[in-house]
């Protein structure tokens, strides 16, 4: 599991649109496919149902989904963290 596959799963699943997703995300919408496909093939579920345009979805995906952005927020605010130590000056 990589962390961009989370970052496009929790767009998809926020937009319901692999278009938009791939939008809002700066990635082309072949790479949200692939992540996400590549995600359900590491879990060995389904993450949405896609028919006729329309995205939703599955309990799997809905399972994923508040653990998904636990880990996103976390690895957000350890970013944050470890440069606001770099921005810090050493003491005399």
């Amino acid at each position: 599991m990589q962390f961009q596959q989370l970052r496009s799963f929790r767009e998809v699943a926020a937009e319901m649109s692999f278009t938009r997703a791939a939008r809002n995300l700066h990635y082309s919408q072949p790479s949200v496919t692939a992540h996400i496909k590549n995600l359900e093939d590491y879990i060995g579920a389904p993450l949405f149902h896609r028919a006729g345009g329309r995205v939703q979805l599955t309990e799997a995906g809905m399972r994923l989904l508040p653990h998904a952005e636990k880990i996103i927020l976390i690895a957000e605010a350890a970013c944050i963290d470890a440069a606001s130590a770099g921005r810090t000056r050493p003491a005399a």
